[in-house]
């Protein structure tokens, strides 16, 4: 699949969080993987964000600094999404985590894969990386060899 940027226009509403400000779609984003990031032109200025697709919400989670709206702020721009430029191969640290494991990661489907992967590459710092690789891998059967 040849990359390409997915352009979405979208409305919503501010909301608070502990971890800082959260843009609310007024309608879900189907069809897109949770945990994707994006892009997203607001105000004139583009705003990198972490999507999040709950069961029936979307939420924005910016990367960077947004300026301080209050709660329920009505808000709405054009959301770029980077299709086709996930990695679709499973990263060397982990396999190699799996192999040590003595776990098999050929028992996921693509779908399963396309989330492992996805879910590993969204991870902001090396200790987050190494948790999610440790989750992924407790989460595979085991081969039918020890592991070397």
């Amino acid at each position: 699949m040849p990359s390409t940027t997915m352009t979405v226009p979208v409305e919503g509403t501010i909301s608070h969080s502990s971890d800082g400000p959260l843009l609310v779609l007024s309608q879900r984003l189907d069809g897109h993987d949770t945990f994707l990031t994006g892009s997203l032109d607001i105000g004139g200025s583009a705003l990198p964000v972490r999507i999040l697709t709950l069961d029936d919400v979307t939420v924005l989670r910016p990367v960077g600094s947004l300026p301080a709206l209050a709660e329920g702020t009505r808000w709405q721009g054009t959301l770029h999404l980077p299709h086709g430029m996930r990695p679709r191969s499973v990263p060397p640290d982990l396999s190699e985590a799996a192999a040590q494991e003595g776990r098999s990661l050929d028992t996921l489907d693509e779908a399963e894969l396309r989330y492992v992967i996805t879910f590993l590459s969204e991870a902001t710092t090396t200790t987050i990386r190494q948790s999610r690789i440790r989750a992924i891998v407790s989460g595979l059967p085991t081969t039918t060899r020890s592991p070397q």
